[in-house]
């Protein structure tokens, strides 16, 4: 089974906690199939696992900064808000959803320069 950035983080949590998945699916309140979607990527991570995955493994705020990156890496799908949106950057936000998959790395590089310009 192919693990994601935050299964890696969590196996190796469990191992020095000398614990099994079922032990995770057990603090979490959900059961194990969830737990194994989620750390291989089917799904993402819920928001609440995080404050109860800090303190039931007694995380240090540099192990909590490192969960936080495992969690970012292993996203498979993103929400966009558009409530406040204009109708032109609502269009942006299709037109960059429908084309998502077909972006080389140098229009993804090119994108991201664009985008991280400062004012």
């Amino acid at each position: 089974m192919a693990y994601t950035k935050y299964g890696e983080f969590m196996r190796i949590l469990r191992v020095k906690a000398h614990e099994v998945m079922g032990d995770t699916a057990k603090m979490l309140d959900v059961k194990i199939p969830f737990v194994s979607a989620v750390e291989s990527g089917k799904r993402n991570v819920p928001e609440d696992w995080v404050p109860k995955i800090v303190e039931h493994y007694k995380l240090d705020s540099e192990k909590t900064a490192e969960l936080l990156d495992a969690i970012e890496s292993s996203k498979t799908q993103m929400k966009i808000n558009l409530t406040s949106a204009s109708n032109t950057q609502r269009q942006l936000a299709v037109q960059f959803q429908r084309s998502f998959e077909k972006l080389d790395e140098d229009t993804a590089e090119a994108i991201m320069k664009l985008l991280n310009k400062e004012d």
